[in-house]
């Protein structure tokens, strides 16, 4: 078998542009891989372009390690967000392709399963006023849904420092989303990289009563010993530190894990070369007994392909999803994505990723001029779009 043409497009949202990329074979199997690359489409998809004659058509979509190391170092280029981004979409196509060479669904073809069912956690559902009303009744109608888990960042469009008035609105917020939900559901606090330290470590202390799951990305990414400091501060409260999002390659994890800087990682597989790679990730980071919770922005498609690496891999503790507070078109875009109910996501069925993309969908939901600026005031209602 043999890859014959690659051709990307895009769905279009109103904050969130999702690149699509169709795999086609000589064989006749179709498969399908998905991004959300942030403000970065056009790169996105030219670097696809780039690659697919010289690197990617002619070869048998089986041989997924050779892609990794055609597109990561014969390439030559030191290997970035774009790059990884690129890579992952092949890479989940050609996954797609095998399963439904096989007939299996991919996460019987790395291992199978562990689970018989995944846990889940919604986000993008607090796109209201940022009030504790508000705050608060979202959060009930995202419970009704079928959550047990809630991630969402309370803190406005502050950087490295807040004005105690900001402080003190964002300790309302998540007091009253709490007491909203009850002491059942967990509550995952997103910083988006936001903090220096000092303010990272006040910010968790403030929080800790309302027993936050964890605290994300509570500085930013490139410096590590900057999270260690938060880490070990943050330790004797019983709240873990979670991140890796924006690390994008294997040996940029080196570092964190060996600094033991973060209690679990969060790699997105859409921007992380894909689902094999992000499996390796995974057994290492085991060594250090740091739990796997893999970020994802995306649709259907890379919600899919996440499902099948939670399903193989031991010490993965939960799932990112958006999709059920979007609009429903996202949905149906790729149709076959297990829904989540009370809490959990049951494991994907079929073969390949289990989903089969509806391309009139996309073609009526073209691409939008977006700007998404997490550190902008109201960014967290996700109307990116630029009229």
């Amino acid at each position: 078998m043999r890859i014959t043409a690659i051709t990307p497009m895009v769905l279009g949202t109103q904050w969130r542009n999702l690149v699509i990329v169709k795999v086609e074979t000589d064989e006749g199997i179709v498969g399908v891989g998905e991004s959300r690359p942030i403000n970065k489409v056009e790169a996105a998809i030219g670097y696809v372009r780039d690659v697919a004659d010289r690197f990617v058509i002619g070869l048998d979509p089986f041989d997924i390690e050779l892609l990794v190391r055609r597109l990561t170092v014969e390439d030559y280029g030191r290997p970035g967000e774009l790059a990884m981004t690129g890579l992952a979409m092949i890479e989940m196509a050609c996954w797609d392709i095998i399963g439904k060479a096989l007939n299996q669904p991919v996460y019987r073809l790395l291992g199978g399963a562990v689970r018989n069912r995944i846990k889940a956690y919604g986000n993008g559902w607090y796109t209201v006023e940022r009030t504790p009303e508000e705050f608060a009744a979202a959060a009930k109608r995202a419970v009704a849904k079928g959550y047990h888990a809630l991630k969402f960042d309370p803190f406005g469009a502050g950087y490295y420092e807040a004005e105690r008035a900001e402080k003190l609105k964002t300790i309302s917020l998540v007091e009253a989303v709490r007491d909203a939900v009850g002491p059942d559901v967990e509550l995952l606090i997103e910083m988006h990289g936001r903090f220096n330290p000092v303010t990272a470590v006040e910010m968790t202390r403030a929080l800790a009563p309302f027993q936050p799951s964890w605290v994300e990305e509570p500085v930013p990414p490139a410096n590590l010993p900057a999270l260690k400091k938060v880490a070990d501060a943050v330790a004797p409260l019983g709240i873990p530190v979670a991140t890796g999002e924006r690390i994008h390659t294997l040996h940029e994890y080196r570092e964190l894990l060996e600094l033991h800087a973060a209690d679990i990682i969060q790699p997105d597989i859409a921007h992380f070369g894909g689902i094999l790679n992000t499996k390796k990730l995974a057994a290492w980071a085991d060594i250090y007994y740091v739990l796997m919770a893999p970020h994802n922005v995306g649709g259907p498609i890379a919600t899919a392909a996440a499902l099948h690496l939670a399903a193989c891999t031991p010490n993965f503790k939960i799932q990112e999803n958006f999709n059920d507070f979007d609009e429903s078109y996202v949905l149906a875009s790729a149709p076959g994505l297990p829904s989540v109910a009370d809490g959990y996501f049951p494991l994907p069925t079929g073969p390949g990723l289990g989903v089969t993309l509806d391309e009139e969908v996309v073609r009526a939901n073209p691409e939008q001029r977006i700007n998404f600026n997490l550190f902008k005031d109201d960014w967290h209602k996700r109307k990116a779009r630029m009229e």
